[in-house]
C-alpha cells in the first residue's frame, strides 16, 4: 500500500464515481480500477461494493477512507511545514547578549514578533569572551550582543552603538556631591572591576593607564549587577555602562559623569559568517541593525 493508492482511493470516494475521478486525476478508469484491486488485495479486504449501480463503501471500505484522509492530510501539513521550513528555517531564535541591551531588546523582540509571532527565542548571558566565541562556533546560539570586537575567519562583528560609562559613588560618599568624577578621584578609594577576560575591564585599565593611575582594585565581579549592590552596600566605587543605569531610580547610588576623557565602549552583533542561518534569523539581524540605525 503506498500513499497515491490511497490518494486515488479518497478520490474513487468522494467523487462516487470512477469516470470522474479518473478525469479528475488525468489516468485511465482502467488503470483507475486496477489500482484500487491492487489495494484491496494488499488489505485482504472488499473495500467497494461493485454489485451497486452505484459507489457503496462497504463498513471496511468507510473505515479506511476516514483513516487515509487522516494521513493524507498529515502527509499535506507535513510537506507544507517541511515547505516553510526550506524557506525560513525553524521558528527559534537562541542569542546571547550583555547586560546593558536589556534597556532596548524588549522593543526589538516586540518588531521580531510581529513579524514571526510564534518564533520561539532563548536569550542567555555569555560574558566572557571564550564562552562568546564557543557558544558561536558550537552553533549554541545564532549571534551574540557583545562589547567584545571578534574579526576572525570564522566570526563577523557588526558595530552596532556605542556608549558611556559612568561611575557610580556610594550613598554619602565625599564623592556624591562632585558634578564629575576624574581619573584622579578614583585613585585611592576601593574600586570594584571586572574579572580578567572581560572587555570592560581592558577599556577601564586603559583609561586609568592613560592617567597613570594605578586603582585600588579591591573586588573583582562578572556581573555589573554584582558591582551595583557593593556600590549600594557603601563597599566600594566601579564604573559601568550608562545604559545598565539610565532608566532605573537610584536612591542610594550616585550616578557620575567622567570629566578627564569621556570612557565609552562599543557594542556589536557577532555571528558566524561561515554558518548558514535562516531567512527568519537574517531577518531578526536586519531588525536589530535598522533598530540602532535610526
Amino acid at each position: 500500500m503506498d500513499l497515491t493508492q490511497l490518494q486515488y482511493y479518497i478520490k474513487v470516494v468522494e467523487e462516487k464515481s470512477f469516470t470522474r475521478a479518473a478525469e479528475h486525476l488525468h489516468i485511465s478508469q482502467p488503470s483507475l480500477s486496477i489500482s484500487i484491486k491492487k489495494l484491496e488485495n494488499h488489505l485482504g479486504l472488499s473495500l467497494i461494493n461493485r454489485k451497486k449501480p452505484h459507489i457503496q463503501l462497504t463498513k471496511e471500505g468507510e473505515i479506511l477512507y476516514y483513516q487515509a484522509k487522516k494521513v493524507i492530510n498529515q502527509m499535506n501539513s507535513m510537506e507544507e511545514e517541511m515547505k516553510r521550513l526550506r524557506l525560513e528555517g525553524p521558528l527559534e531564535l537562541s542569542i546571547s547578549m550583555i547586560e546593558t541591551a536589556k534597556n532596548w531588546f524588549s522593543e526589538v523582540i516586540k518588531k521580531i514578533k510581529t513579524n514571526s509571532n510564534d518564533i520561539h527565542i532563548q536569550i542567555s548571558e555569555l560574558l566572557s569572551l571564550s564562552e562568546l566565541q564557543n557558544a558561536l562556533l558550537n552553533y549554541e546560539i545564532h549571534y551574540a550582543i557583545t562589547n567584545y570586537y571578534i574579526d576572525t575567519k570564522e566570526l563577523q562583528s557588526i558595530f552596532l552603538y556605542e556608549e558611556n560609562l559612568v561611575a557610580l559613588i556610594p550613598d554619602d560618599h565625599p564623592l556624591q556631591t562632585k558634578t564629575f568624577i576624574t581619573m584622579e578621584d578614583l585613585k585611592h578609594p576601593p574600586f570594584i572591576l571586572c574579572k580578567e577576560g572581560y572587555q570592560t575591564r581592558n577599556d577601564i585599565l586603559k583609561a586609568f593607564q592613560y592617567a597613570s593611575i594605578s586603582p585600588n582594585i579591591q573586588f573583582e565581579i562578572e556581573r555589573f549587577e554584582t558591582a551595583y549592590h557593593l556600590v549600594e552596600s557603601g563597599l566600594g566605587i566601579t564604573i559601568v555602562p550608562e545604559n545598565y543605569v539610565n532608566k532605573s531610580h537610584h536612591s542610594t547610588v550616585h550616578i557620575k559623569k567622567m570629566k578627564d576623557q569621556e570612557l565609552k565602549r562599543n557594542v556589536y552583533l557577532v555571528k558566524d559568517r561561515t554558518r548558514y542561518l535562516s531567512p527568519i534569523i537574517h531577518k531578526s539581524i536586519e531588525t536589530i541593525c535598522t533598530f540602532h540605525k535610526s
